[in-house]
């Protein structure tokens, strides 16, 4: 899950200069365009990240379209190595990386829990959507006060950091009013499940991974191999943001849409505000970090959950197949089709599926076992759908 090199420019003037002038973008244009296309309603889309929140503080009245919603400031703790680590905040995620070794074999954490009792010794193996970049887990720690890291094997470099995605101070974020949809498909944006913006930019105000597009050729379905039953997804996706945009350093989450078990869709990487999400005004895709090495050109849809023995929810199910139907349809590409992709950046290819699995990239579980066999039922519905 390594991010490829990417030559794009630096953003020009303040990081604030990409929010749009007014509330219809081309983001709601170009979305209501394929709606018409498809006989399907489309809301109009405001922007993703508010004035105040792109410029680094929160937001504070609504602006013409929104609505003003209070999140959870995340709080953070990093740690490295083995020490016991604790935390003044109840602990919801811990997120694990290392060096040395592609494996998770011989690793494990353990939880304190609030009254200080040590929990059972547990493996780190199946914890992420990909090992294969040395580590790079998300483990639920249900309100831990503290744990306790053992390395995989041969593993250096170990490193961890504790999450809290729901007990913070109180953030206002202006959240669009009207639902957002891509192609008649409704999704959350980014303001709507309290993605903070601040995250994207480094201490002195500049992007960290400036948005680079690229001409759309193929689609990547992943899980997050976090808990299933997750009883507040948007929390999760928040935690999955941090450990991507400031433990990986990608400056961004890595996927370009996520759905939980409500069938609920998440927007992803930022894109900015005059394209189709995931997009420019032009349609070719912004590059995302969720395939390490093939990512530009490639879209991530990522299934909230653990599809390892168990298949996605009838509803999770429902969401991916409309979205990647939308999707499919929006760049006029085969569902079914057998590609070969080619890495823009460097000419890297790979013979996959118009619509793959992670593991068809790289040595990973993802998108879990379940879910991977389903992949040739996804592409069939996708192809055959009204």
């Amino acid at each position: 899950m390594t991010v490829p090199p990417t030559t794009p420019s630096a953003p020009s003037g303040s990081p604030a200069s990409h929010r749009a002038p007014s509330r219809v973008t081309r983001r709601g244009l170009i979305g209501a365009a394929g709606a018409v296309a498809a006989g399907a309603a489309l809301t109009p889309v405001v922007m993703a990240n508010t004035p105040s929140e792109a410029a680094g503080s929160d937001a504070t009245a609504s602006e013409p379209g929104t609505t003003t919603e209070t999140f959870p400031k995340t709080r953070a703790k990093a740690a490295k190595g083995e020490a016991p680590v604790e935390a003044a905040f109840p602990i919801g995620y811990v997120g694990v990386r290392w060096s040395g070794t592609s494996k998770a074999a011989g690793g494990g954490i353990r939880l304190t829990d609030a009254d200080g009792a040590k929990g059972a010794w547990k493996s780190l193996s199946g914890n992420g959507c990909s090992d294969s970049n040395g580590g790079a887990l998300l483990i639920p720690a249900d309100q831990a006060s503290g744990y306790e890291l053992k390395a995989p094997d041969g593993a250096t470099g170990l490193r961890s950091l504790a999450i809290d995605t729901t007990q913070g101070p109180a953030r206002k974020v202006a959240v669009p009013e009207d639902t957002t949809r891509v192609r008649g498909v409704a999704y959350l944006s980014r303001a709507a499940w309290g993605a903070d913006e601040k995250l994207r930019f480094k201490p002195d105000g500049t992007e960290n991974t400036p948005t680079a597009y690229y001409p759309f050729q193929t689609l990547t379905v992943h899980h997050t191999a976090t808990a299933n039953n997750d009883p507040d997804p948007a929390a999760t996706v928040r935690a999955i943001y941090q450990l991507h945009a400031i433990t990986n350093d990608w400056g961004d989450i890595g996927y370009h849409f996520l759905i939980d078990e409500e069938g609920n869709i998440y927007e992803g990487r930022y894109s900015g505000d005059d394209g189709i999400p995931a997009h420019d005004p032009d349609g070719k895709l912004v590059t995302a970090f969720h395939v390490g090495g093939f990512n530009s050109g490639n879209l991530g849809i990522a299934l909230l959950g653990n599809l390892m023995e168990q298949g996605p929810t009838d509803a999770a199910r429902k969401a991916l197949t409309g979205l990647v139907r939308a999707l499919t349809r929006f760049h006029g590409v085969d569902p079914q089709a057998k590609v070969t992709y080619t890495n823009p950046i460097n000419g890297t290819t790979r013979d996959v599926d118009e619509i793959s699995g992670h593991r068809d990239w790289m040595a990973t579980e993802c998108p879990g076992e379940v879910m991977y066999t389903e992949l040739a039922t996804l592409r069939k519905a996708v192809a055959g759908g009204s």
